[in-house]
This record gives C-alpha cells, structure tokens and sequence, in this order.
C-alpha cells in the first residue's frame, strides 16, 4: 500500500478502523481468556484516560518529565511492597513480561562477568514449562537454554534443576505461575539451591505477580513465591496481565541496587551527551507508566482483592463444572489459570467447536488440553461457558468435529 496522496478526514478512518475491527474477538463479551485481561469497563476507563494524558511525554527523559519519574518510582514500590522486596530493593517498568525478562538475564550475566569472573558461554537452567522469551533473549545473547523436563504434577523437577547446573550457570528459573498450566513451581526449594550453589535464581511472576497477593489477602493457599525466599534474585511480573493496566507495562525488579547496577546502560562516547537507560528501551510511553500509576491507585488494596477474587470464583466454577463434564484439570491451579485435558476425546476438536460459539480461547500441547486465562468479567459469562462447552463435547462426541485450526501465537 503506497500512502495517499493526500490526507482523509478522520471520521472517515475512524469508521474504516472500526470497521476492521469488526472481524477481531469480541473481548468485551467475555469470550476471550487470552491476550486481554477484562477487569470492566471502569477500570478500562481509567487506562485510557490516564494513558491519553501522557501519551506524548517520554520515560527516556526524567529530567524533562519528572512526573513520570515519580510515578515510575512509586508504581515499582507498590510492586515491591506486595512482592516482599526487602529494604534497597529495586526495579523499573519495561514494555512487557519478554522485556523484563530479557533485561534480568542481561543483568545476570554481566554480574556472572564482572562479579564471579564468569568465562566461557553462560546458560539457564529452566523448567521445560518456562515461557519462550528466555529463549528468546537467550538467543539474541548467545545463551545456552536447559529446559528441565518436569515433575509428574508438572512442576519444576529442583533435583534435576541441580544437577544440570553448571560453573558456567549465570541463571536457574521458576514460574510463578507458568503459562501452559497456571502452576506455581517451588520456588522455595529452588531458592535454597540457588543459595547452596550461589546461583542467580528469577521468578518469573508475569502472570501472578500482581494477583497471587491479593489470592493469599484473601485466603487463598499461595506458597512462598517471592522475595519473601531468600534465595530470589530478580523477578518479572507483568502490570498489562493481572494488574489490569494498559499495555505495554510490566516490572524487573531486583533484590539490591547491587544487582541491578548491571542492567543500566550508559554510553557517553559519542558526540551527543552521555545517554542513561536502565531497560531495553530507550523511548518509553509514558501513557503506559501514566496508566499504570492511575489504576493502581484507582484499584487499591481492596479493588485489587475484589477483583481477584471474582477470578478465584470464576476458575472454581469452572473447574467443578468441567470436572462434571469428564475434563482432567492438570495440577491445583491456585491464581488465574486453567488448563484440563480429556482421556477420551481430542481436546483441539473441542477447542474448534468453542470456536463455532465464538469462544477465542488458549490450549495446551502436552498434554493436549484447552487452557483458560481467566479475568474477572469471566464470572459473568462462566455459566454460558460451561454451556457451550457441554455443546462442543456433545458435537465431538457425535463426530461433528469441524474444521481444524491452529492457535499460534503469532
């Protein structure tokens, strides 16, 4: 497409945007439990207002907008606040759960360089159930990835963890949950190795960082995730997931300043003026640190708790109702995940027939199952859920499977 010539009204563009938006998943319908966290119209309100406010403002220069300084320092506090960091804990807002991620293990190797005289090629020990961005920013650093196959409850094996551990091991990981199946490894015994081998161990809370504490507030059975575990480096928890912000916002947080002090980037050789970036990004919207700050605030303590409960309930009653209907929830899945899987029926075949309904849901590959991220809207549309699916086993069951497809995330 070659750019026009000349310019078109924006009423005219408005209703062409919205008119191709017509063909995406109706979110707002409840239908979707992937890549869109629902927590209802007033806390979307708040996102987008917030987010126009400092839409044209830059995170990359503080000096400038000292506003989005502050809300960024008082945003990573009130994550630490929740996530235990003790005192001289730290962090920063990135794009994304891939940024926080990336900029950990870049963080984790320097230390291993500058610190534990680390040489030779560095490599991550993970569970197989870890999210690709550790390949991801492995790849672009020349990282070795050791994905660990997992305990038969599909938690992170500790024992082989340890012994795939090597001198050269700059990270070890653990989900907090992990995305295929909403499971919280033990991160407890992974922190006691972590200190038994002095290895840097992240949490990767992308997912639960900003609900599993408010699950436990509100007498959920959440086991110690955090930096509450001695042994917890750096973590990653995302504030666009479960702390229901606009996107792109998530946070890298580090147990010191110490550690953190290899994350920041800082050049002064070139001819304009020293440049200082602590993430991956150099400009950063300050629209997404603006509406981060104002839904949580706007959201509190209570707001939060509210909310996550609602997806406490939404999840039980899922997962009694697909029990009936024959499904295997895989693992205790205690935050916002579901996953559960059928012995005498193909799963994708279900996950098309949903698709009929006009569901737009995640699935698992090993084993294969259907896969539920689940927002606080859902409790609304849980019943319709469980009716349709009950729909789907039946066509299945009488072999109306439908037509195929692929779920990429791509």
């Amino acid at each position: 497409m070659a750019m026009p010539s000349k310019g078109t009204d924006w009423d005219t563009l408005k209703a062409e945007m919205l008119s191709r938006a017509s063909h995406d998943v109706k979110w707002r319908d409840g239908k979707t439990a992937v890549y869109v966290f629902n927590a209802g119209p007033d806390v979307e309100k708040v996102q987008k207002e917030a987010y126009t406010l400092f839409m044209s403002e830059n995170g990359l220069g503080p000096m400038a907008f000292p506003s989005l300084k502050k809300m960024e320092d008082e945003v990573i506090s009130m994550g630490l606040g929740l996530l235990h960091g003790p005192d001289g804990s730290v962090g920063n807002i990135t794009s994304g759960g891939t940024d926080s991620i990336t900029m950990a293990i870049k963080t984790a190797r320097d230390y291993a360089r500058n610190e534990l005289g680390l040489q030779g090629q560095p490599n991550i020990v993970l569970p197989w159930s870890a999210h690709p961005a550790f390949d991801k920013a492995a790849m672009m650093m020349e990282i070795e990835i050791r994905r660990i196959p997992l305990r038969d409850d599909l938690l992170a094996d500790v024992a082989a963890m340890d012994k795939a551990a090597d001198d050269n091991t700059i990270m070890i990981v653990g989900s907090a949950p992990c995305f295929p199946y909403g499971l919280i490894d033990p991160i407890a015994e992974l922190g006691a190795l972590a200190q038994k081998r002095r290895l840097w161990l992240h949490v990767d809370a992308c997912v639960g960082g900003y609900i599993a504490p408010f699950v436990r507030m509100n007498g959920g059975d959440v086991p110690p995730f955090d930096f509450e575990v001695p042994g917890v480096s750096s973590m990653s928890a995302d504030l666009h997931k479960y702390g229901y912000c606009a996107k792109g916002a998530s946070t890298v947080l580090f147990r010191s300043e110490e550690l953190r002090a290899h994350m920041i980037f800082d050049c002064a050789d070139w001819p304009g003026g020293r440049m200082v970036t602590p993430t991956l990004a150099g400009t950063r919207p300050g629209g997404a640190i603006a509406a981060a700050w104002a839904v949580m605030n706007f959201l509190g303590v209570d707001g939060y708790r509210a909310k996550h409960g609602q997806v406490t309930e939404a999840r039980e009653k899922i997962q009694a109702g697909v029990e009936k209907l024959g499904f295997k929830v895989m693992g205790n899945p205690q935050l916002g995940i579901i996953a559960f899987t059928h012995e005498e029926m193909d799963p994708f075949a279900v996950w098309g027939k949903l698709f009929e309904r006009g569901w737009f849901t995640s699935l698992t590959t090993e084993p294969k199952g259907l896969h539920l991220m689940l927002s606080p809207f859902h409790l609304k549309v849980a019943d319709t859920y469980l009716d349709d699916l009950a729909w789907a086993v039946d066509e299945v069951k009488a072999g109306h499977a439908g037509k195929k497809r692929e779920l990429r995330y791509s």
